[in-house]
């Protein structure tokens, strides 16, 4: 019996977040006020997404588009909504940040597969349904090799990959891997490559 899956993934997730809450509340505190000023009264994003086993839980982003409309009441492009605010929050993956509330909660974990669209979940095939065999992660193995620029089959491929190898060292390896990607800024965000095309199945 893997011990690490079953008891000290969620024990080390839990610690981890809740300290990681904690030294980063000043900056919680002043991106939330940025984006309250920014997005007029409305810093968070939050979204129905599947987690382990598929339950649906509200995920919790910082918000870095705007809800400007046109005059036909339709919302605007992304790249006309996306604040300098947002733009920077996204660069940096600072909007993810608040998902460590959904991992002190028991929603997601701080590794493993990316927690995607609700109406994805009927398209998965029978290998790719096993990502949500485990709970969502903020980073996980596929953002650490390629994010938006690898294909939608590559990356479940590399989510049941982790899925079917997770371990604490390789848990580790990614947590590693992705301060170093945030630093240099390697897949984190463009805004031509952060809108993909939709996963329509096979």
């Amino acid at each position: 019996m893997n011990l690490y899956k079953s008891f000290f993934k969620h024990f080390f997730d839990l610690i981890l977040a809740i300290l990681g809450f904690i030294l980063l509340l000043p900056l919680i505190v002043l991106i939330t006020i940025v984006l309250y000023w920014k997005n007029d009264g409305t810093p968070f994003f939050l979204q129905a997404r599947p987690g382990k086993n598929g339950k649906i839980f509200k995920i919790i982003k910082f918000k870095s588009m705007t809800d400007k409309t046109d005059s036909f009441g339709n919302l605007l492009p992304e790249n006309e909504r996306l604040t300098a605010a947002g733009r920077f929050v996204r660069k940096y993956s600072l909007d993810e940040i608040p998902q460590l509330i959904n991992v002190i909660k028991g929603d997601m974990s701080l590794i493993g597969p990316r927690p995607l669209l609700v109406h994805y979940l009927p398209l998965y095939n029978d290998t790719q349904k096993h990502r949500h065999d485990i709970k969502p992660g903020i980073s996980g193995w596929a953002q650490v090799n390629g994010r938006n620029a690898i294909s939608w089959e590559k990356k479940f491929e590399l989510d049941v990959w982790y899925v079917n190898n997770l371990s604490f060292f390789l848990d580790f390896k990614i947590i590693l891997l992705t301060i170093y990607k945030v630093f240099k800024k390697e897949d984190i965000y463009s805004l031509e490559n952060d809108i993909v095309t939709e996963f329509r199945g096979e």
